[in-house]
């Protein structure tokens, strides 16, 4: 029973198994949920970023119409804290009367319906102590964190490659904070029975909302139940336990009816955290011919004052290229802003900014194709571990991208290319992603009428994951598709991991593949334990399944069905568990390998106007095995939309005296629509991972990676100017 050996399901473009509920409107997501004698919550912010809640007049919003309670700090409960997790839960809110970021919560307000919660909570008065808040990332007077993850990464002698290199880049590059916005406003709804809670919540890790509620109510674990079938997007927002989650929980155990909290847009730019800004600066030397001699990578990131984000941008720089000599630094700022947090391709999305756009500006200075110069330093093994990859086919990627976008009409002079008038500039940029797995559990179950029902706690945030498990669960149990059902979203099932980091699909996966061959074992054991069964004395590798018949393998006459086995012994239905735990690189003999990729851009600048289009992009990506080619390319797209939008649209703007988000709607917060996206070129490459049993890895990050770099260098290709910081505007092209 193998996974990878001529796939009859998985890999197939199969449209999305949930997409007849979605394109109805019979998706449940959290926001259309509804329980009798349901409540609504609305929040009261903060107005000022730094200082002390002085007064609260509360009086005029308990007598507004409806309104069942106001919690505040004077009469909110005492909570605990939460676990400790990858990612930490911000603390529970409502507990003193300090302020640290604008738009921080002071308040929630409680009502029979949600206009009259939204209109009382206009009516909470609050007066405050200002403070200075700290706002810069240059202020003097802001803690600075230095190695916060302990990943700074140092070998050779950095000095001495800079010494010895003809050629040296020496440049800072600067990304604006973003904000992750997805469709979906985050909803939460929270129903208390005795000690035992239930809450539909927006969120990407439901088995972390389950242990942070219990900590902080102080209630069993096992007591408390999440559901998330479906999300609405989350892009890394959804990754930790914010503040307004809790304060539902709160105010149902407060009214003693069930409470929804859905935040609107705007409280969605301050509560449920942003992609860090930062300042990086990067060092590059090399030889004549183009060999590096030295890199070394400096980063600052904004980080809230109480927060924590693991955000490592200068990581990319120690395992893109091969270099004797390295150094990579990381520090954090802590402002009044309100909390950092993960947005697609955290870290990497910054860092391969800063990396490939100083490999471009070293390709033109030693007068060397872009393309040219990644690959006499490409990495064949890990730089600093020395371990083989456990797979890698960047080198293919460069050469099928390459030919695909017809890198070779490049004129290799800045400014040498037009159409009409408009200036036309190639760019490029190598990508990877760091690997990522967690452990996690799933359970598959045959039933006595031959379909399976697989399950694990996690989320699909709308990259597929019911689709191609499903998919991979029939592969391995030998059935069709449609006589499978994934399950998920929902804490009563074994636990898994959260979605995000681009570790679901290996972590669930091989879940899935070792639930899957336990079940085939438990059958076989069943079938075995008759001598005169013709599956007696066979293991799971001497077995295949088909068609829901387990056979001799090569002999398809001499086998049993599972309804089959399950009647002979009285049974209805068969489970098994099982998990997945990644292994170490020193036990497995080689590095574990994230994506690779390479992205090709094409831009038009009109240098009158200082406009800058997208013409054209072709991303080839090595994921591993695809399990499903339709919905991993979806990923790919999607992800180089949100590049784009780094690129070239989003910035979040905090006020410098107030710290108040000034762009806070869709309306002035930019981000791409149809008009800005081209059509878009996506190939896959390379061979299964040989770090999982399944083989794969994941897509949903490295879309994004590489965009904003290949866009900044196609620009200076157009006009020869260098721009260092994204978003990239007008203004730079003037």
């Amino acid at each position: 029973m193998t996974t990878v050996e001529r796939p009859r399901i998985v890999g197939a473009g199969t449209d999305r198994v949930d997409g007849p509920l979605k394109v109805t409107g019979a998706a449940p997501y959290p926001n259309d949920v509804s329980l009798p004698g349901m409540a609504h919550a609305a929040v009261v912010r903060a107005t000022i970023a730094s200082g002390r809640i002085t007064r609260l007049d509360t009086g005029t919003a308990e007598s507004a119409p409806g309104v069942l309670a106001v919690l505040t700090h004077l009469n909110a409960p005492r909570l605990g804290s939460g676990p400790e997790s990858l990612l930490r839960t911000p603390p529970p809110p409502l507990q003193d009367d300090r302020i640290l970021s604008y738009g921080q919560y002071v308040a929630v307000v409680v009502a029979d319906t949600p206009e009259q919660a939204r209109a009382a909570a206009r009516r909470v008065e609050v007066g405050y102590e200002r403070a200075e808040p700290l706002l810069d990332l240059d202020d003097p007077r802001a803690e600075r964190v230095a190695d916060p993850w302990d990943s700074d990464a140092s070998w050779g002698d950095v000095a001495a490659g800079l010494a010895r290199a003809d050629a040296v880049v020496d440049a800072s590059y600067t990304t604006a904070e973003n904000t992750n916005n997805p469709l979906g406003l985050f909803t939460t709804l929270a129903a208390w029975d005795g000690d035992a809670l239930t809450v539909h919540d927006s969120t990407q890790w439901p088995v972390l909302v389950r242990a942070t509620l219990a900590r902080m109510f102080g209630v069993p674990e096992a007591g408390v139940r999440v559901l998330v079938p479906y999300v609405g997007g989350g892009f890394g927002a959804g990754l930790r336990v914010w503040p307004h989650v809790v304060l539902a929980a709160m105010a149902a155990r407060r009214t003693r009816r069930p409470v929804r909290l859905e935040l609107a847009r705007p409280e969605m730019f301050t509560g449920i955290g942003h992609r860090p800004a930062t300042a990086q600066r990067v060092r590059l030397g090399a030889t004549r011919d183009g060999r590096l001699t030295a890199i070394e990578h400096e980063s600052v990131s904004t980080l809230s004052i109480e927060g924590d984000n693991i955000e490592p941008c200068s990581s990319v720089s120690t395992t893109a290229y091969a270099c004797p000599n390295v150094s990579t630094r990381d520090q954090q700022v802590r402002l009044n802003i309100p909390w950092t947090n993960s947005m697609r391709a955290p870290g990497e999305a910054q860092g391969n900014f800063a990396l490939e756009s100083a490999m471009d500006e070293l390709s033109y200075m030693l007068g060397l194709d872009p393309l040219e110069l990644r690959l006499r330093n490409y990495a064949e093994v890990h730089p600093r571990s020395g371990l083989p990859w456990s797979s890698k086919a960047l080198r293919e990627c460069y050469e099928v991208g390459a030919d695909r976008f017809g890198w070779a009409r490049r004129g290799a002079e800045p400014g040498s290319m037009r159409e009409g008038d408009w200036l036309v500039g190639y760019g490029l940029a190598g990508v990877s992603y760091f690997w990522y797995q967690a452990p996690c559990r799933a359970r598959a179950t045959v039933r006595g009428d031959g379909t399976a029902y697989v399950r694990s706690a996690v989320t699909d945030i709308g990259t597929g994951t019911y689709t191609v498990m499903t998919q991979l669960s029939a592969e391995l149990l030998g059935l069709e598709p449609g006589s499978v059902t994934f399950g998920l979203g929902d804490t009563g099932m074994p636990p898994g991991p959260q979605a995000g980091g681009s570790g679901l699909t290996a972590a669930l996966g091989n879940a899935v593949h070792a639930a899957c061959r336990a079940l085939l074992r438990a059958f076989l054991d069943l079938a075995g334990a008759d001598p005169a069964s013709p599956l007696a004395g066979c293991g799971a590798d001497d077995v295949t399944v088909t068609d829901g018949r387990i056979h001799r393998a090569g002999e398809p006459g001499r086998g049993e069905s599972y309804t089959g086995i399950l009647a002979a012994h009285g049974l209805e239905e068969l489970s098994a568990d099982g998990d997945s735990e990644p292994r170490r690189a020193e036990e497995a003999g080689m590095a574990p390998a994230g994506p690779f990729g390479a992205r090709f851009v094409e831009v038009r600048v009109d240098p009158e106007l200082g406009r800058l289009r997208v013409a054209r992009v072709v991303s080839v990506i090595d994921g591993g095995l695809i399990l499903n080619e339709k919905l991993a390319r979806s990923q790919i797209i999607g992800g180089t939309v949100g590049g784009i939008g780094m690129a070239m649209f989003e910035e979040t703007v905090t006020d410098p005296g107030t710290g108040r988000i000034a762009n806070a709607t869709l309306g002035d917060y930019l981000v791409p629509v149809n008009a800005d996206v081209p059509d878009l070129d996506v190939t896959f490459v390379g061979v299964p991972d040989a770090y999982n049993p399944v083989g794969v890895k994941g897509v949903g990050e490295i879309g994004l990676v590489g965009m904003a770099a290949a866009i900044a260098n196609a620009v200076f290709h157009a006009t020869g100017r260098r721009i260092r910081s994204v978003p990239i505007t007008i203004d730079d092209l003037l």
